[in-house]
């Protein structure tokens, strides 16, 4: 226990014992504060977390990044952005329908692999109904060509998934005999990871369909 020095009335030296509260409650008092403090700083580093990250999240949302060729960084607004996707999307049409329907006797195995990428399941039933219905053989058979014309697309780029209609127009060259046909097919894109060189654009197509084929009158 703590004692502390005195003078008695007589002059004398006495030691009184200073109370043990005194030091626990400044040690009290003390954690006290440097708790208060301790909480109020990490408050304020939250808050100002969260401050940054609503704020890099509104500019996020108001531009997006691409790598250029020589590697930097362009921004990009979401209008460019959605200009781009309809691009993006249209390219992407041209060339399923162009590798689809644009084939031949020597050719046809690659265009309709590569096709395959740029679609669902959707697009692989249609391809297999095809094949159970022996047009692939009837194109080896008799040497035939399809050679596609035309693809003219509309998409809606608002809300994924991009609902699609195009209408390809291809003829078939039969050695001889030269038909031409007009496609209508439907189906929504879909966003996916981008596939050097399988999916360059980074769509899907999905609820892929063929709504009409027609034979076009000659000129």
């Amino acid at each position: 226990m703590l004692r502390k020095l005195f003078k008695n009335k007589k002059g004398s030296m006495t030691l009184t014992p200073t109370p043990p509260y005194r030091s626990i409650y400044e040690v009290l008092k003390l954690n006290r504060f440097v708790t208060i403090t301790v909480t109020v700083t990490a408050l304020l580093a939250s808050s100002f977390s969260g401050v940054m990250v609503f704020r890099m999240y509104e500019r996020a949302m108001d531009s997006a990044f691409a790598v250029n060729t020589d590697g930097s960084v362009i921004p990009l607004k979401l209008v460019e952005q959605r200009e781009n996707l309809e691009v993006e999307a249209l390219a992407h049409l041209e060339r399923f329908h162009g590798l689809f329907y644009g084939i031949d006797a020597g050719n046809y195995e690659t265009n309709l692999e590569k096709a395959l990428w740029l679609g669902n399941a959707t697009v692989d039933n249609v391809y297999r109904q095809k094949r159970a219905d022996g047009v692939y053989n009837r194109l080896l058979q008799y040497s035939l060509v399809q050679k596609v014309l035309s693809v003219e697309s509309e998409v809606s780029v608002e809300e994924e998934p991009y609902p699609f209609r195009t209408v390809t127009v291809f003829e078939i060259d039969r050695g001889g005999t030269v038909d031409r046909y007009e496609l209508v097919t439907t189906g929504k894109l879909t966003v996916t990871d981008r596939h050097f060189p399988n999916n360059t654009h980074g769509l899907l197509i999905t609820d892929f369909f063929e709504n009409s084929l027609r034979r076009l009158s000659r000129n």
